[in-house]
């Protein structure tokens, strides 16, 4: 490598010294999202990689310059727009730590200590679901991996090997896309799908699903998983889950509850109350990563009984068969063998920041929310459409003299507006068959007047809509 006749090692320090003190002490006003321009994308597309190599420090340049600060920022103060949160830099610290030593988390003998900590958070983390006794987990890569390997423990756990194709899985209209892909990964067809209708809660109808669980009986059909939502990336809402899981205790019915959100409020000092009956699943997915303030990829599928992993995924080839000493063996307990220890950057940041500060910050994204809908409620023409829960509200414009249709361009059309101006990450969804504009308020740096100006200029982007297309 050439870098001033330095050694490689050398000149990584140094390259990391520089990129360390800039990222610590840059103070531009960086816009929330940013696109890099044409001329680099183009430069990127066509560029080759030299035989005799370059200089750390004109990559490592290359990439400040060119590459990162073209990104929807997601530690900006007005990133609204989707659910992963900003990570606390203790996170980023444990990543740089635990990635430098390139810790390998299969099994205790590669990882005695990242093992056992991996393993106490995770026995944490069940006691905050309610789980005691027998409950264990993984870490994985995000919820699409946790909900994965949640609905395999459930087919195993009620299914043979003879009856897959008679299996039924029950999920709502609400529930997020990495469930379904998930299904159709391991084998199930759209044909072995129910979609149970949600209320105008948007919570799931369990009276549907009790109706719709009678006629698969019926037909000869064996209802298998029930995948119900603790906090939906639309709306943040819950689905009952004491009536679910009646359902599912009654019905012999594997009930997996998808809680990449929202189950961080089980910290939550005033919200947790929603989540009453989570207790009573078989399998949770979480995401650290989300509103646990970690960097990607941070996650953990969590289950009542760890033999149900060990059942699935337990297998021992014959170049493990080596391994002993610990009683943790984490490639037994899900997809991965080669994993790295995730769990090292979430244990740094709670035992330096305490779980007062973490209930404190997932409490406060809430309170941004409910000021969100505060502030809307006094401007006129805004319509809510799903009120302030789990820190994410859902409103739309709703002029009087327009269509539905018009309406919906409409929103479209501030959403994009304040996108493109850099001002703020809002985005929309579509609820209710409506267009809508949807905020996630999960930083604990934003401020009031961070909820207040992205509404204003909003509804100032709505008037100039209107005005433009009265002319």
């Amino acid at each position: 490598m050439k870098n001033l006749n330095l050694s490689e090692d050398q000149a990584v320090y140094e390259a990391a010294l520089a990129f360390i003190d800039a990222y610590f002490n840059d103070t531009t006003d960086a816009p929330a999202r940013s696109v890099a321009p044409d001329e680099t994308i183009a430069y990127f597309a066509n560029q080759t990689f030299s035989k005799e190599g370059r200089s750390v420090d004109a990559v490592v340049q290359e990439l400040l310059t060119d590459v990162y600060p073209h990104i929807l920022k997601q530690d900006h103060t007005r990133a609204f727009g989707f659910i992963p949160g900003p990570a606390s830099k203790l996170s980023w610290l444990g990543d740089v730590m635990t990635q430098a030593f390139n810790v390998h988390a299969s099994n205790w003998i590669n990882s005695s200590s990242a093992s056992t900590i991996e393993e106490n958070v995770i026995q944490w983390l069940a006691q905050q679901i309610g789980f005691t006794g027998k409950a264990g987990g993984v870490f994985v890569s995000g919820g699409s991996m946790a909900n994965l390997t949640g609905v395999i423990a459930g087919r195993d756990k009620i299914l043979s090997e003879d009856n897959r194709h008679l299996g039924v899985v029950y999920l709502s209209d609400q529930t997020h896309h990495s469930v379904e892909k998930a299904l159709y990964i391991i084998g199930y067809t759209r044909k072995q799908l129910r979609f149970v209708p949600t209320n105008n809660a948007f919570q799931m109808d369990v009276h549907q699903l009790q109706t719709m669980i009678e006629q698969d009986l019926s037909n000869g059909l064996v209802p298998t998983t029930i995948i119900a939502s603790a906090g939906t990336t639309n709306t943040g809402t819950v689905d009952p889950l004491h009536g679910i899981a009646d359902i599912a205790a009654s019905y012999g019915i594997w009930l997996h509850v998808d809680g990449a959100y929202g189950a961080s409020f089980l910290l939550s000092t005033t919200q947790r109350h929603h989540l009453a009956g989570i207790e009573r699943a078989d399998s949770v997915s979480w995401d650290a990563h989300k509103l646990l303030f970690q960097t990607y990829s941070c996650a953990m599928i969590i289950v009542k009984d760890k033999q149900d992993l060990l059942n699935s995924f337990s297998a021992t080839p014959e170049y493990l068969q080596d391994i002993d000493g610990g009683s943790v063996d984490f490639s037994s307990l899900g997809i991965e063998l080669t994993r790295p220890a995730r769990a090292l950057k979430l244990w740094l940041t709670l035992q330096v920041l305490g779980t007062d500060e973490f209930s404190r910050r997932v409490d406060y994204g809430q309170t941004l929310a409910e000021l969100g809908e505060l502030t809307l409620s006094t401007m006129e023409n805004w319509e809510i459409v799903s009120h302030a829960h789990f820190a994410i509200i859902n409103f739309r414009y709703n002029h009087p003299n327009y269509s539905k249709e018009e309406n919906d361009a409409l929103n479209a059309s501030i959403a994009k507006s304040i996108v493109d101006s850099g001002f703020a990450g809002v985005f929309t969804t579509e609820l209710k068959s409506k267009t809508v504009v949807r905020m996630c308020s999960t930083n604990p740096a934003t401020s009031d007047h961070d909820i207040i100006s992205t509404l204003n200029r909003l509804n100032t982007y709505a008037q100039e809509y209107v005005a433009a297309h009265s002319a």
